[in-house]
């Protein structure tokens, strides 16, 4: 279990606001039957069944942690859409700036005619990331784009074709981004042949024995047999597994990482898209272990919900590429950017980073005392960093089999009572905590009882 890491927020966090149920106009654009059932038919003959959904519910609302569906069912939400909600659902000041932009202009494309909002957004990015260099930002709309982008400019400013991921990660689902991710199924399945100069290199492991050590030997045998050094441009990891598991990179790891790269002229790019913006209590959770990378890509709770992503690095590798080399028609959306600048200035005015920490320990105790209690022999660990924290289960602790059954059931269970959950790992046996920092007490503690009930249930239903 990874220890926890100091706060970096000095300010005590402002009092989460109250939830509210909104007035909302709804917009007829089907038949009248507008139940979850009728939903979900409808949404079966229209969409591939490549698009899955976690739950089976159609939302008509939300606000802060909490949504409510079509039927008027309420639900607590720990899943903040995966990591996308640090600020919470409808957070007052992001939706207030996104309006307000709005009445002005929605579009020209940055690289037709450009607008502060971009610059404003840059210039925050550049300060918040971590290092003393000069830092350049491009701003892009998915994840996945701008791990692409990161790769691109790396491979510009190196000279260099190669790119060493890692086992567990996950990177994206372009077919570039699928090449570095580390998951078969479902991402990889049937889609190959994936490009070339992709390397793959052992994620450390508690579960399956891989020690930092092991892990480093597997990267430096990588470079004895099939990525010759000299060729790679970048090395990309996330700071803590996403998909893979919500596993903690260790300190000595990402530190080794760094004098790997530079001894070898390669660059370290940290994927903090679902990392940032103080899912784990500080702004970047590369600031837990002190090093500084060359570029970080960004996404996800940078503008409370809007679609934004981006890549922040040195100024000197950003500036690798041609005039006309980055950008995108949609890249860096005005009222996405003014959105973000009012998520992070939520973020510090609210003190979210230390809240961040706070919920993490109130999370890891109250998962202890429940897995002893109502799961002995089940719950076999507790990790990560801040409130970014995942709990796996495992068939008994002797094997410590992954059980992704019983997390398939608890999730199931949890909904059935108003709690959405979603699971992650390779195995699909750890359920990750993506709650809003915003969300009070009283629902955090009303979402737990609900989860205690939901483990039972699906203990319960296991044995029979």
């Amino acid at each position: 279990m990874a220890p926890s890491a100091k706060s970096s927020a000095t300010k005590k966090p402002r009092k989460p606001r109250a939830a509210k149920t909104p007035k909302i106009a709804v917009v007829a654009s089907g038949p009248s039957d507008n139940t979850n059932a009728a939903l979900l038919e409808r949404r079966q003959r229209a969409v591939p069944r490549g698009v899955a959904s976690a739950a089976s519910v159609f939302v008509d609302h939300a606000e802060n942690a909490e949504l409510w569906d079509v039927e008027g069912n309420r639900y607590i939400d720990f899943a903040g859409g995966i990591a996308v909600l640090n600020t919470g659902h409808r957070h007052p000041s992001v939706i207030a700036a996104a309006k307000a932009q709005e009445d002005r202009y929605t579009h020209t494309s940055f690289q037709v005619v450009p607008y502060e909002p971009y610059v404003a957004l840059a210039e925050k990015l550049n300060a918040l990331a971590p290092g003393d260099h000069d830092k350049k930002t491009l701003l892009v709309t998915t994840g996945a784009e701008a791990v692409e982008n990161a790769v691109k400019i790396a491979r510009a400013a190196t000279g260099r074709p190669g790119v060493i991921a890692f086992t567990g990660g996950y990177h994206g689902r372009t077919l570039l981004t699928l090449g570095m991710t580390g998951k078969v199924t479902p991402y990889k399945k049937d889609v190959g042949p994936f490009p070339s100069d992709i390397f793959r290199a052992p994620f450390p492991s508690v579960r399956d024995g891989i020690t930092v050590q092991d892990a480093l030997t597997g990267l430096q045998n990588l470079f004895l047999t099939d990525a010759q050094p000299e060729r790679v441009a970048a090395i990309i990891i996330e700071p803590v597994l996403g998909e893979g598991g919500y596993t903690p990179v260790p300190f000595e790891m990402m530190q080794a990482l760094r004098e790997i790269c530079d001894t070898h002229g390669i660059l370290l790019i940290a994927d903090e898209i679902q990392t940032g913006f103080g899912r784990t209590g500080t702004w970047f959770a590369m600031d837990h272990s002190g090093v500084v990378p060359d570029l970080i890509t960004v996404a996800k709770s940078m503008a409370g919900g809007y679609p934004i992503a981006g890549v922040i690095g040195r100024a000197d590798v950003m500036d690798a590429m041609e005039p006309g080399g980055l950008g995108g028609t949609y890249g860096g959306n005005p009222v996405a950017c003014a959105a973000a600048l009012a998520a992070i200035d939520a973020i510090e005015s609210e003190g979210l980073l230390a809240r961040s920490h706070e919920m993490g320990d109130m999370f890891r105790a109250r998962f202890a005392e429940i897995g002893a209690r109502v799961a002995p022999y089940r719950m076999w660990d507790i990790r990560g960093l801040g409130a970014m924290l995942a709990v796996e289960f495992v068939t008994d602790f002797d094997s410590a089999t992954p059980d992704g059954g019983l997390v398939k059931s608890i999730c199931a269970h949890a909904l059935k009572r108003g709690l959405i959950l979603l699971a992650c790992g390779m195995h699909g046996n750890a359920l990750r905590i993506m709650v809003p920092l915003t969300a009070s007490d009283e629902v955090l503690n009303e979402g737990l009882a609900i989860f205690e009930a939901a483990l039972a249930d699906a203990i319960a239903a296991h044995a029979v």
